[in-house]
């Protein structure tokens, strides 16, 4: 019975699924253009002759590189960050104006300046961590903020040190927050990334060979790639949420705030 609304669930996504691809498939040959519209079949047996290709496997494992290294470089900086932040104000209101700007400018603008500094190899992986610090920063902070207030005061009436505090009250209190900042974040990471490769036209990188499809009008591979992208964020976000739940069931935190019995044991 449990199983019911899942299973329920799948068939209603395959069956989307399916009507977009009968969709796409109608649209193909209504255009009768493979430039232009190439067919599901045709992207198909491309995405199967670009998968027998070492490059593929390079190009896939090399933007992979790059994306997570500038995702856990943004969470390993955000969380310091907030920590500092809500040790000390004027971290914060240091922080304040360049978070504005990160969120205002166009991503664009701050591939092109990338550019400029450093090497297109580098460049992704600057993307990916602009865009993932201030998210990961602002959800931690405000966890870290929303700790429940009597168990903030039980910790001090108790003596806690300072790690104490941060590893039974605030980090719990900030877990939910930090899940919330991952799921989000990775997914705007894996697109500013592979989009930074494709305007650095990154070498071995799937950027880099969306970028060659464009420029040799060789669209079902265009199609192909852009597949493999999608597939590719979808198993990477799966991935790094699970390894955090695993990580936080390891700690001993729960996705949501820390109550007075888990205190209660740790006194």
């Amino acid at each position: 019975m449990k199983n019911k609304p899942k299973l329920r669930r799948f068939l209603f996504s395959a069956l989307a699924v399916l009507f977009w691809l009968a969709v796409w498939e109608i649209a193909s040959l209504l255009v009768h253009l493979e430039l232009l519209l190439p067919s599901p079949v045709r992207v198909a047996e491309r995405l199967l002759a670009l998968a027998g290709e070492t490059e593929f496997w390079a190009a896939a494992g090399g933007s992979m590189l790059r994306v997570l290294c500038g995702f856990f470089l943004a969470l390993l900086t955000g969380l310091c960050g907030a920590a500092l932040a809500f040790r000390f104000p004027a971290v914060e209101a240091l922080l304040r104006p360049l978070l504005s700007i990160i969120k205002a400018a166009p991503v664009a603008s701050f591939i092109l300046l990338a550019l400029v500094w450093i090497a297109s190899p580098g460049v992704p992986v600057f993307t990916s961590f602009l865009m993932v610090f201030p998210i990961v920063f602002e959800n931690v902070l405000g966890g870290i903020r929303s700790a429940d207030r009597n168990l903030v005061e039980m910790g001090r009436m108790f003596h806690f040190s300072p790690f104490a505090m941060f590893r039974h009250i605030y980090l719990p209190s900030a877990a939910p927050y930090l899940s919330a900042a991952c799921t989000s974040g990775l997914g705007l990471a894996w697109k500013a990334g592979v989009a930074a490769e494709v305007l650095a036209n990154t070498r071995l990188s799937l950027g880099g060979q969306i970028y060659a499809s464009k420029i040799y009008l060789e669209t079902p591979d265009l199609f192909a790639w852009t597949a493999v992208v999608i597939a590719m964020s979808v198993a990477l976000e799966k991935l790094v949420l699970l390894l955090m739940r695993r990580l936080l069931a390891l700690l001993h935190l729960e996705a949501a705030h820390a109550d007075h019995s888990t205190l209660d044991k740790k006194l």
